[in-house]
């Protein structure tokens, strides 16, 4: 789908009109290879909310932003080369889908849904036991750096390649969160690619967010105009990687 917008033909007069795309929820599973569910197009800021800049990221470096909810973490991520593209991926029902490629001047900018694919482990303020290893770091997970690892259960994912699954017990891949970087460089995030497991998390992790979040309505509440970054040592008291 063009997410600019696109036009609908309303009964015989062949009217057309114009839709928002902010107005659409649409979950695609098709023949092409689709599987994608468009959300509110946010501009990614720092914490002080100052736009944050594609050149100002530092490279492998998680860093940590809420999307499409307002408890749903998602890691930002400048990989140390460019990524691939096009990559092929399969959900754990076997519904095939297509990842793109990083974004940015040098295509190496990626998002992911930051709650594992197996058991939900996530990042949470007193600690993240979900992590990148940069190139050349140590692994028990898998046998080289340049990975997203969950060390709950070793799992790694490839950000280079979608997230999808190089070890350990995970089903599917992260869902992959679609990025764009404007003409300043500005960073947004507009939709959610490949299967996620955001309300298998509310329901998982209900007594958790009622207390961080007051009641879990405000947990749920869809992410709009901007969504704060910073970096994941910034958001987690304590990063356990094995």
């Amino acid at each position: 789908m063009d997410r600019r917008g696109f036009f609908k033909v309303v009964g015989g007069s062949a009217l057309l009109v114009a839709i928002s795309p902010a107005l659409v929820r649409q979950k695609l599973r098709a023949d092409t290879g689709e599987l994608f569910r468009s959300y509110e197009k946010v501009r990614l800021v720092d914490k002080a909310g100052k736009p944050i800049r594609y050149s100002a990221l530092k490279k492998e470096t998680p860093y940590i932003f809420m999307y499409p909810y307002a408890s749903t973490p998602c890691f930002l991520l400048r990989t140390d080369t460019a990524t691939l593209k096009n990559v092929k991926l399969m959900a754990e029902d076997g519904t095939e889908y297509v990842w793109k490629g990083g974004v940015g001047k040098d295509k190496d900018l990626v998002a992911y849904s930051a709650i594992c694919a197996h058991q939900l482990t996530h990042p949470a303020p007193s600690d993240s036991f979900i992590t990148y290893v940069p190139k050349g770091g140590k692994t028990m997970a898998y046998k080289k750096g340049g990975v997203i690892v969950c060390s709950s259960h070793m799992s790694a994912y490839d950000p280079k390649a979608g997230a999808k699954v190089l070890a350990g017990p995970a089903p599917q891949p992260l869902a992959a969160i679609i990025l764009e970087v404007d003409k300043d460089g500005h960073i947004w995030a507009s939709a959610v690619l490949g299967p996620d497991k955001f309300h298998d998390y509310f329901r998982s992790f209900k007594p958790e967010l009622k207390e961080l979040y007051g009641n879990i309505r405000k947990a749920k509440k869809i992410v709009k105009i901007s969504a704060k970054s910073v970096p994941l040592t910034e958001y987690s008291k304590e990063i356990i990687q094995y």
